[in-house]
């Protein structure tokens, strides 16, 4: 391919995933195969000979459209949202075109300095301390991660080195596997399973502070933790909190929380990887007091801001602490200004070397929408989600089991979890709309997320009638299969 087709399949290609979009809510909005699916319908290896454009492009639909979960779609109520807007896309476009690896300033200097200016536009919407931005010449600054996973595990791994000099210098006798040993990360029992893998692959022991009755962790809970385990010999080192909670959107108290650790010398790390894209709005920011006692802070753009993954941004309070974790200097990645002071070398900051130019979608994005476009978009958000909550409540038969703060409801049929799990599935296999599950303590309840840049009312109100129905259809059979216990 020349750049004269480039240009012709270029623009197929923009018309044809503008169509996609435009025409999503026609597909069904979760698909039809099987395990396996894909495999008998294309050739065992790749062709000897090169194949036309055409061929490749009809393939979309025979091949790759049948298998594709359609996470754009109105009917989408799963998991949580994943952002996607088309100045964001053509911010990727222009991405991709420049193929720099910007794994330092001289890599490409404007892949740098940009994500470095975007990360303290995005900061200061969230009104987060001057502390954790970059300026001219502050000691935090911030950093785009491919996901809330990453910088969950690169604040750990951070506050374990900090933790290990810390501890040696002050009992020089310990060896470096016996503090090692003896470090003990926290999170909530709320708190997503990548924070327990981020302790698994940085060879530390995690354990789970229990939340109280909203789901949220208070400080007297992380004290008699800390104090039980620091009588054992241990050393907490790391606690993980938790801003808006994967189960039911619950957020630990930050403001009880941020003095303990403070005051214990543990790094304390906020994952808010949906919810923070919400702090953008003056009625929300209140979430985040507490902000001030952390260490570092992350949430995920590419989930409720318009940009499309991967965009997880990540702000530290001390920059040095992550390069201190991180800093390899081999001559074929040293050049000329690198002691300038005045540049940034993103590979200090993360866990692979390369890295791609994401802060484009950010400034592409955040020009095009304005904080007043993108703030209305996370308003309409929740209140389609009070608006589901409302229908929701309506009806004696389903109960509410958490409150509804931002775009997530949890709730449920009043009886057992066997009744919500075959709601859940009779959902599922109608196709029509898609949720997930989660546990709340001991009850199976079903999550319902505002996901689509798209949605509207009337799919709410589509969706609600939907489940309605089915739980009529369900409660008819139930009773004379099920003996209620």
């Amino acid at each position: 391919m020349d750049a004269a087709e480039f240009r012709k399949r270029g623009k197929e290609m923009v018309d044809y995933v503008a169509d996609y979009l435009e025409k999503i809510e026609k597909r069904q909005v979760f698909p039809d195969v099987e395990p396996g699916y894909l495999r008998p319908l294309i050739a065992d290896c790749a062709p000897q000979d090169p194949e036309s454009f055409e061929d490749v492009f009809k393939d979309i639909e025979k091949i790759i459209m049948p298998g594709v979960t359609h996470w754009h779609s109105p009917y989408f109520f799963a998991y949580f949202p994943a952002a996607s807007s088309f100045p964001a896309l053509l911010a990727d476009m222009l991405c991709g075109g420049i193929g720099c690896v910007g794994f330092s300033w001289a890599a490409s200097p404007a892949c740098t300095e940009l994500e470095t200016v975007m990360l303290d536009w995005l900061g200061k919407m969230v009104n987060l301390p001057e502390e954790f931005l970059a300026g001219k010449d502050g000691q935090g600054g911030g950093v785009i991660q491919g996901s809330a996973s990453e910088a969950t595990l690169i604040a750990l791994l951070a506050a374990r080195t900090k933790t290990i000099r810390w501890v040696q210098s002050e009992k020089p006798e310990l060896t470096e596997a016996e503090i090692m040993s003896r470090l003990v990360a926290y999170a909530s029992d709320q708190a997503h399973s990548s924070v327990e893998r981020a302790a698994l692959i940085g060879a530390v022991k995690i354990k789970n502070v229990p939340s109280d009755d909203t789901f949220s962790v208070c400080g007297s809970a992380l004290k008699k933790v800390l104090d039980e385990d620091k009588a054992a010999g241990l050393i907490p080192f790391f606690f993980c909190a938790t801003l808006g909670t994967t189960p039911c959107c619950s957020f630990d108290k930050l403001l009880e929380l941020g003095p303990i650790c403070n005051k214990e010398n543990i790094w304390m790390h906020i994952d808010a990887a949906y919810a923070g894209s919400a702090f953008i709005c003056p009625e929300f920011r209140h979430l985040l007091n507490g902000v001030e006692f952390a260490d570092s802070f992350n949430f995920n753009p590419h989930k409720w801001l318009l940009v499309n993954f991967d965009c997880s941004a990540m702000w530290v309070k001390k920059r040095s602490d992550l390069i201190g974790a991180f800093k390899l200097e081999p001559l074929y990645l040293q050049y000329h200004h690198q002691e300038s002071g005045l540049v940034t070398d993103y590979r200090h900051w993360q866990i692979p070397l390369g890295r791609r130019f994401r802060s484009l979608k950010l400034w592409f994005v955040l020009r095009m929408y304005g904080v007043k476009g993108l703030q209305e978009h996370i308003r309409k958000h929740v209140r389609l989600s009070h608006q589901f909550e409302h229908l929701v409540l309506q009806d004696e038969r389903f109960e509410i089991c958490a409150e509804v703060v931002l775009g997530l409801v949890c709730f449920r049929l009043k009886g057992s979890n066997e009744l919500n799990k075959a709601l859940l599935k009779s959902i599922n296999d109608a196709k029509k709309i898609h949720l997930v599950p989660s546990h709340l303590r001991e009850k199976f309840v079903l999550r319902f997320a505002i996901c689509s840049r798209t949605v509207e009312s009337t799919h709410i109100k589509f969706a609600w009638q939907h489940i309605s129905q089915l739980a009529t259809d369900l409660l008819k059979t139930w009773g004379q299969n099920h003996h209620q216990q």
